[in-house]
């Protein structure tokens, strides 16, 4: 199991007391803290000088440059299992998006640590996909970014243009990404993404876009591919998709793990605690 944050034993002693679970651990965080440090504009911030500080004393150069931390998720614990389809859920700002980059080896971690069995990808190899090239180029661009050969690509690549109904009103996929909506591009990225199955799949509102015969595809898509063992995380705001791809849902608030459990008795309690904060 790969290891992508700092330095803890806690996980490794808890596995060696607690009973055996037959289910296979694919994402264990550990008293996981993720922070972002937004750059204050003090004296000589720009010099040599301030800079040799911020890598030989960074506390105390944080304070003198006014640095403000920004603590984005704080002593988030949990484990996921093989075939788990699970639902992060909580109001703007309260660390989802955040937790998944952490996950993905994509944020680092300050404190705690993230084990992962296999290889994470974060949806939708937005990194790799360009603007400039066109929806066909980029199927190509995606696969291969997310490991495919260009032979995979090649069979797969018609399955991957209906699946995402770019072409359903005119030849779409033959023109640039940028001239797409932000939907076609979502629902490009989504289909690209799930032409492969993978150890781990983090979904980040993707399936928030489309219509609902796009939603309904998807679901399926991510039920076939915890079929074949692999872990699924998708955040959304839509409690509905999340009821319908989730048997698990983790409710993020303010950084903090406020609930881990079934999602029905988990999405119950947000709906409640959401409906009295939009009375006040």
């Amino acid at each position: 199991m790969a290891d992508n944050a700092n330095t803890s034993d806690t996980a490794t002693r808890t596995a060696l007391t607690e009973p055996v679970d037959e289910r296979i651990p694919t994402v264990i965080a550990d008293s996981v803290d993720i922070v972002y440090r937004i750059n204050g504009t003090g004296a000589g911030r720009g010099s040599a000088t301030a800079a040799l500080n911020r890598i030989l004393r960074p506390k105390q150069a944080e304070k003198a440059s006014g640095t403000r931390i920004v603590h984005a998720v704080k002593k988030v614990s949990f484990v996921a299992y093989k075939g788990e389809a699970v639902g992060l859920i909580g109001t703007n700002g309260s660390g989802k998006s955040t937790l998944l980059k952490g996950i993905a080896g994509l944020q680092p971690v300050e404190n705690g640590k993230i084990y992962t069995d296999g290889q994470p990808s974060l949806l939708g190899v937005n990194a790799a996909l360009m603007g400039d090239l066109t929806g066909e180029r980029n199927v190509y661009l995606g696969g291969l970014a997310m490991g495919m050969t260009r032979e995979q690509i090649k069979e797969r690549y018609q399955e991957i243009v209906d699946f995402s109904g770019i072409n359903e009103k005119g030849d779409f996929i033959s023109l640039p990404m940028r001239t797409y909506s932000s939907g076609m591009g979502s629902r490009l990225r989504f289909s690209i993404a799930a032409a492969k199955d993978h150890d781990v799949l983090l979904i980040d509102e993707a399936l928030s876009t489309g219509d609902a015969r796009f939603q309904a595809r998807s679901a399926e898509r991510i039920q076939e591919m915890r079929e074949h063992a692999g872990t699924v995380f998708l955040v959304s705001h839509s409690n509905a998709a999340i009821r319908t791809t989730c048997e698990r849902v983790l409710w993020l608030e303010r950084g903090e793990l406020r609930m881990d459990g079934p999602t029905e008795e988990v999405l119950e309690a947000y709906e409640e605690f959401t409906s009295g904060k939009a009375k006040k």
